[in-house]
């Protein structure tokens, strides 16, 4: 089972950096470049925070395919 993300087209509507979103939900700008890419599932607590940060739900972000 895959999961994808719309990470950056959230970020990206919200005319946001990788570097700027990474500082927000503290991470670095290569762990945003990995899950944009989907090479890296992050941890429950980094979801929680990315969907803080767009203000959306978990499965908004994230969806198994």
């Amino acid at each position: 089972m895959e999961v994808s993300n719309c990470v950056a087209r959230l970020r990206q509507g919200r005319q946001e950096t990788q570097e700027e979103l990474a500082l927000s939900v503290g991470v670095t700008r290569q762990t945003i470049i990995s899950i944009e890419k989907g090479r890296y599932m992050p941890s429950i607590s980094l979801a929680l925070k990315l969907a803080k940060h767009f203000k959306v739900s978990v499965e908004d972000i994230f969806k198994l395919q």
